[in-house]
C-alpha cells in the first residue's frame, strides 16, 4: 500500500508524533477497558471451563495494553528527541477520527465478538485484507503534508502511519543533518532503567529512532506481515476461540454487561451515558482522578528537566504504582456497579475522562508540591468511600497505595530538591 503520510520538516514531524501518541494511548484505554470488563468467577453465570478461557484471555489483553504503554513511552521518547515536549492529551471517549483512520469510532466496549473484530482492524497488517468492520469504514484522502501549518493525515493502518513517520525521520536527518534534527537531551529519555522494558531505549539519533519505531510496528502489527506472535494475532487467536466456546455455549458471554458511563456531561461528548448511582458515581471519580494523577506523574517524569535521577526513579516507581494497584483494581470494581436506575442491568465501565490534562505542571518544587497535594486528596477520597461500601477492602488497598505514593513524594514537596 502507498504510504499517504508526507512529513517535510521538524512541525509537521512533531505533530504526527502527538498524533501517534494519541492512538497508541487510546487504543490503550479499549484494551484496558475490555480487560476490565471481563468476568472474575463462575458466580457470573460462566463454567469453570469458560473462566479459564476468560482469564487466560485476560492475561493476552492485559500485556497487549501494556505494550500499548511501552508504544506511547517510545512515541513520546521519539518527540522529545526532536525537541517536542512529551503529549499524554487526548479526546475523551467516544471519538469519531478524522485521520486515524478517516472515520473510526473510538470507543470502549466490553470484550466480545465485536470489540475483537475492532481491534484486528486496528492491529491490521498492511498487506492483509480484512472484512470492514461496521463503524470502522476507511475512507483514505489525498496526501497533505509539505504545509507551513500542519495538520492531521489520513492513514489506513497503525503501520502506515509509523512508516510515514520513519520516512519522516530520514528525510529530515538527510536534509538537517542528525545532529541539528536530535536537538533534545539524551538525559530526557525513558529506558528500561525507569520501567523495566527492554525494548524501552533512548532516542538520540537516526539509527535509535528507526529501532524504536520498528518495536512498535513489530508488536503491533509484526515485523513486515508476520504478524503472527503480534498484537493482531494475539487479538485472533482469542477471536477465534471465543468462537468456538460461544459454538458450543451460544449462550455464552465472557463480559460483564458493562457500558461506559460518566459522572458529568463532558465538553467533548455528545449524549453522553451518565451515572446516577452515588456510590458508583463515587468510585468512577476516583479513578478518573487518579488517572489523571497517573498521566501528569508520567508528563513530569518524561519532562525531566530539572528532575534528578532520584526523582526520575520515584515517579516512575509511582507510575507502576498507580497503573497495577490503583488503576486496575478500581476499573474492575466498577465494572461490577450498577449505572443506575435508568439503565437496569448494566453496570459501569471506566471512562478515563480527560479533564484537565490541557497543561503540564510547573518545573521544581512546584509540580511536587501539587502531585503530593493531590495524592493525598485522593488518599481522603478513597477514605470516605471504604466507609459508604459494604465491601470496603479493595477501596482500603487502593487508599494504602496511594498514601504510600504520596509518602514518597512527600521529601521532593518539602524541600529544594
Amino acid at each position: 500500500m502507498e504510504n499517504n503520510v508526507v512529513i517535510k520538516s521538524r512541525e509537521q514531524l512533531m505533530f504526527m508524533l502527538c498524533e501517534a501518541a494519541t492512538l497508541e494511548h487510546m487504543i490503550m484505554c479499549e484494551y484496558l477497558f475490555a480487560s476490565f470488563s471481563l468476568k472474575q468467577n463462575v458466580s457470573e453465570g460462566i463454567i469453570a471451563e469458560q473462566l479459564e478461557a476468560i482469564r487466560r484471555w485476560d492475561r493476552v489483553v492485559s500485556a497487549v495494553a501494556e505494550q500499548e504503554m511501552l508504544h506511547l513511552s517510545l512515541a513520546n521518547n521519539l518527540l522529545t528527541s526532536v525537541g517536542g515536549s512529551p503529549y499524554f492529551g487526548r479526546p475523551n471517549f467516544p471519538f469519531r477520527s478524522r485521520y486515524f483512520p478517516s472515520n473510526v469510532r473510538l470507543a470502549l466496549l466490553p470484550l466480545n465478538e465485536t470489540s475483537l473484530r475492532y481491534f484486528l482492524f486496528l492491529e491490521r497488517p498492511e498487506a492483509l485484507a480484512i472484512e470492514d468492520v461496521p463503524g470502522f469504514q476507511n475512507v483514505m484522502g489525498e496526501p497533505v503534508g509539505g504545509k507551513i501549518v500542519p495538520e492531521g493525515q489520513e492513514f489506513a493502518t497503525v503501520g502506515q502511519l509509523y512508516r510515514g513517520i520513519e520516512q519522516g525521520f530520514r528525510y529530515l536527518s538527510e536534509n538537517y543533518g542528525e545532529k541539528q534534527l536530535f536537538i533534545g537531551n539524551a538525559h530526557d529519555q525513558a529506558t528500561e532503567k525507569y520501567f523495566g522494558w527492554k525494548e524501552l531505549t533512548a532516542v538520540t539519533d537516526l539509527a535509535s529512532a528507526l529501532k524504536a519505531i520498528e518495536t512498535i510496528i513489530t508488536e503491533g502489527e509484526g515485523a513486515r506481515g508476520d504478524w503472527k506472535a503480534a498484537h493482531f494475532g494475539k487479538f485472533l487467536g482469542i477471536l477465534n476461540e471465543y468462537k468456538e466456546i460461544k459454538g458450543k455455549y451460544p449462550d455464552f458471554d465472557p463480559s460483564r454487561p458493562t457500558l461506559a458511563a460518566f459522572v458529568r456531561p463532558p465538553s467533548d461528548v455528545e449524549s453522553p451515558e451518565l451515572i446516577d448511582d452515588e456510590l458508583t458515581a463515587g468510585i468512577a471519580d476516583l479513578f478518573n482522578a487518579s488517572y489523571e494523577v497517573l498521566l501528569q506523574l508520567l508528563n513530569r517524569f518524561f519532562l525531566q528537566a530539572d528532575t534528578s535521577n532520584e526523582g526520575l526513579s520515584v515517579l516512575s516507581e509511582a507510575s507502576i504504582k498507580m497503573m497495577v494497584t490503583v488503576i486496575r483494581p478500581l476499573g474492575k470494581t466498577i465494572t461490577a456497579m450498577p449505572v443506575g436506575p435508568h439503565r437496569p442491568g448494566l453496570t459501569t465501565g471506566p471512562t478515563f475522562e480527560m479533564y484537565q490534562m490541557n497543561y503540564l505542571l510547573p518545573r521544581g518544587k512546584a509540580a511536587w508540591v501539587v502531585l503530593h497535594e493531590r495524592l493525598l486528596e485522593l488518599v481522603g477520597n478513597a477514605s470516605e468511600l471504604s466507609r459508604k461500601t459494604n465491601s470496603p477492602k479493595i477501596l482500603l488497598a487502593v487508599q494504602r497505595t496511594l498514601g504510600l505514593i504520596a509518602k514518597a513524594l512527600e521529601p521532593f514537596a518539602t524541600t529544594d530538591t
